[in-house]
Formats: structure tokens, C-alpha cells, sequence
């Protein structure tokens, strides 16, 4: 009786060909006698059934409808969190040396944003992020498990090389879907409060201004080089993420992970994402910025960065986003775990 109530899994199957079979198996076969051709293949078919039905049992896999809901709860808690933080890097990304530069720093570019326009300066734009970036997450997460589910084993173990093309697609997803439009109106949006006389009065006004004057087209400047920031992001980031994950669990898929792991392995993917991709990041906020008109194309824009601004200028802002990338991939992924444990137990899908 025991036996019956072990734990049960591909690995351990009473008729496991890798294992050989078990006693019990043998005893049945006995009693039964030779068994014609016909019965042998429907044994092996019942075997093929079983065993597909106790890895898609064991096997840990998120349906993206629950992975869609998790990644925008994710993201709008997230972007609430570390908005002020975006908002510092974009505005040092934007204060070129040629104006001359206004800032001399993180802290001065707070100190100065909270003494013309009081702490909510420093959510100067949320709406035009919080609006993207609950979808972004959806989609990114949501295209994560469709393209990820088809590629895990029977343990439900992705392996890394699969995880940075799952997490390049993702990206990719993202950046068409939400990312660019969205990512263009919020730097407009900041980059207008910086000059002496603001033109919109506010995301909706900025919105409808910006499309009136230049079309849809508007809100997609930069796109290159944002399907190139998103695409190596979230591919260093889920494969990271996944590589840590793997290592952590070993050869136990089912080992649940802390949320405090979780934070840790999320900050740890999200440093890497910084320093990989830092250089595209700050040529897709110029080419998004209201004086992207002095680039002919991404190319051009990198060149005249690096012409006049130096090398350095590549990696200007770093530091914000360093902080800011390492908490919202830390939130991100938590949040997004803790809610899929909680889908899980409230929604039953096969």
C-alpha cells in the first residue's frame, strides 16, 4: 500500500524502460502469459500515455493567459516603485554637453526638478509609462511562456541557450507592441518640461499634440533601436534568470524558489542587462527626444554622439539606471511568481 501512495514521476514510473521494469510489472506480465503482438502495442501505447500524462504533471509550466494577468500586475506595481529613478537617467541622458549640460549630477538633477516643480516633478511622465508598461509586462511574459512551454523538457527545465532566444522574442514583442510608442511619448513628455516654455499640459494633451503634428509615425521614432535595446534586455535577462534558476534547483525541478532568491537572481539579471545594453539605451532616448531631427538614422546618431560627446557619453546615466533596472527586475520577477503561485490555486488550467 506504500507504494501506491509514493510520490510518482516520469523518472520513477512503474514500467520506466530507463529504469527497467518493476517487479509488479513482471508479476502481471507472468499472469498473463505470452501476449500476442497486438497487445504489446497497446501496452506500449498505454505506457507512451502514462508517461506523457505524469510529465505534463510534473512539469512546471505557466499558461500564458496566468502569465499575461501576472506580467501587467508586475508591471504596474513595479513602474510606481522606481518611476523617480527613470525619470533622473532619461533627464541626464538628455542633458547633452553642447547645451552646456544644466545637471552636474544625480543628486543635483533631484535637487533641481524638486525646486521648480516639487516632488511631483519627479513623476513627471508616470502616466505615459504606467499606461505602457502593465502591457509591456503582459506581453513580454505572455510571449515568454508561449514561446518557452513548447521547448521545456519533460521536467519542465529550459535550457539556457532556448531561454535567450524565448527572452530575444519577448523583447522583440514588446518593443513593436508597446515599448517604442510608449517609450517615445514619455521621453517627449520630460524633454518638453526641461525646455523654458512646456508645450503640453499633460499625457493626453502631449499625445494628441504629438500625432496631430507628426502622424503616427510620432510615436514610432526609434524604433531600431528599440527592438535592439528590448530584444538584448530581456534576452540577457531571462537568461540570466534562467540560468540562475537552474543552478539553484539542480536536478530537483520542483525546488521552490524564496521570494527573497527570486529578488536576488532578478537584480543579478537586471545589472547584466545594464552594462550589456547601456550604449543602445541611450541612443534610442535621443532618437525619441524632441531634437531627434538632427539624426538622419540610429547610425548617425551613434556617430555624432560619439564624435561630440566621447565614448563616455555611451554609458551617461548608468548609474540611475543601474539602480533603477536592478529593483525593477528584482520586483518584476518576485511579484510575477507570487501571483502565478496565486493564479494556481484559483484557476485550474491543463
Amino acid at each position: 500500500m506504500s507504494s501506491l501512495l509514493s510520490p510518482f514521476s516520469v523518472r520513477e514510473g512503474p514500467c520506466d524502460r530507463r529504469l527497467g521494469p518493476s517487479p509488479a510489472c513482471h508479476q502481471r506480465a507472468a499472469a498473463a502469459g505470452p501476449a500476442s503482438p497486438a497487445a504489446h502495442e497497446r501496452t506500449a501505447a498505454e505506457a507512451r500515455r502514462t508517461l506523457a500524462a505524469a510529465a505534463v504533471g510534473g512539469r512546471k509550466i505557466t499558461h500564458p493567459g496566468k502569465a499575461i494577468l501576472a506580467g501587467g500586475i508586475a508591471g504596474g506595481i513595479e513602474i510606481c516603485i522606481t518611476f523617480p529613478t527613470e525619470y533622473v537617467k532619461t533627464q541626464l541622458q538628455l542633458d547633452e554637453r553642447a547645451n552646456p549640460p544644466r545637471y552636474r549630477g544625480i543628486g543635483d538633477c533631484v535637487k533641481l526638478t524638486v525646486q521648480d516643480h516639487g516632488l511631483r516633478g519627479l513623476y513627471r511622465g508616470l502616466s505615459s509609462l504606467l499606461f505602457g508598461s502593465i502591457p509591456k509586462s503582459a506581453v513580454r511574459f505572455g510571449t515568454f511562456e508561449i514561446l518557452s512551454n513548447p521547448m521545456r523538457d519533460a521536467t519542465g527545465r529550459l535550457d539556457n541557450t532556448r531561454s535567450l532566444l524565448c527572452g530575444l522574442g519577448a523583447g522583440i514583442a514588446e518593443a513593436i507592441l508597446i515599448v517604442c510608442p510608449m517609450e517615445t511619448l514619455k521621453v517627449k513628455l520630460i524633454h518638453d518640461q526641461c525646455s523654458l516654455r512646456p508645450r503640453y499640459r499633460g499625457f493626453f494633451h502631449g499625445v494628441s499634440e504629438i500625432i496631430r503634428e507628426q502622424g503616427l509615425r510620432g510615436t514610432y521614432q526609434g524604433l531600431t533601436p528599440t527592438l535592439l535595446k528590448q530584444g538584448s534586455n530581456q534576452a540577457i535577462r531571462f537568461y540570466v534568470m534562467n540560468a540562475l534558476r537552474n543552478w539553484y534547483k539542480g536536478d530537483d525541478p520542483r525546488r521552490e524558489m524564496h521570494p527573497i532568491v527570486t529578488a536576488m537572481f532578478g537584480a543579478t539579471a537586471g545589472a547584466a542587462s545594464v552594462f550589456g545594453n547601456t550604449p543602445l539605451d541611450v541612443v534610442k532616448t535621443r532618437m525619441q527626444g524632441l531634437e531627434a531631427y538632427r539624426y538622419k538614422n540610429t547610425m548617425d546618431c551613434a556617430f555624432q554622439i560619439l564624435k561630440h560627446e566621447g565614448l563616455q557619453a555611451f554609458y551617461k546615466g548608468t548609474v540611475p539606471r543601474l539602480g533603477r533596472v536592478c529593483l525593477d527586475v528584482a520586483i518584476v520577477f518576485v511579484i510575477y511568481e507570487e501571483v502565478v503561485k496565486l493564479l494556481n490555486n484559483v484557476w485550474e488550467t491543463q
